[in-house]
């Protein structure tokens, strides 16, 4: 009984997951999770509490991948510059085999105004933040990059690129995947400002 209440509990996160990846945040609600999990409303309210903590689980679950792509970044001995080419390739990686997800990354502003996922996302988004900072300080300190940019101006690039990416696969097709993309325009980024 166990494991059924794990693996259905799992599913209606994955679920959760494509609806709001398909339709929106908006559009998240126990009907239609119940509808798209094929089951009664009520049944939803077996595994949680209402249609918040589902998303606090989904948000949980994204948080969750985000920390072990930084520690799979940190354990890497290589240069700096090397490891923000992996932080990024890792990113890319991951969003290209679970494209879903990254409907979460489209929706941070909203997922900062729910008092349920506020604190979740908010120190998530921090916390990415402020390790793609340090690395690129460290970067430069190690002299690996040059200071044509403040480290903060090439974070904001650098993200920048990975999120439009997303967004651009939201509204056009795209023959490459989005790792080829992502890495093409961060690749050449780095070549601008390595030494």
């Amino acid at each position: 009984m166990g494991d059924n209440f794990i693996s259905r509990k799992d599913r209606i996160i994955a679920s959760a997951i494509e609806i709001i990846s398909e339709s929106g945040l908006a559009s998240l609600s126990t009907k239609t999770l119940a509808m798209k999990e094929n089951m009664s409303e009520a049944l939803i309210y077996k595994y949680f509490g209402g249609i918040n903590e589902v998303l606090i689980e989904v948000v949980e679950y994204f948080v969750r991948f985000d920390k072990s792509i930084i520690k799979t970044v940190q354990c890497k001995d290589v240069s700096y510059v090397e490891k923000i080419h992996v932080f990024f390739e890792t990113y890319a990686i991951y969003y290209d085999n679970y494209m879903e997800i990254s409907a979460i990354v489209l929706n941070y502003e909203e997922l900062l105004h729910n008092t349920g996922t506020r604190e979740i996302i908010g120190n998530c988004i921090e916390e990415r933040s402020r390790f793609l900072l340090k690395l690129i300080e460290d970067a430069m300190e190690a002299g690996e990059i040059n200071h044509t940019f403040t480290a903060s101006q090439l974070k904001c690039i650098l993200m920048g690129v990975l999120n439009t990416q997303l967004l651009d696969r939201r509204t056009s097709i795209h023959t490459q995947t989005l790792k080829i993309e992502v890495m093409e325009s961060i690749d050449k980024i780095l070549m601008l400002v390595k030494k």
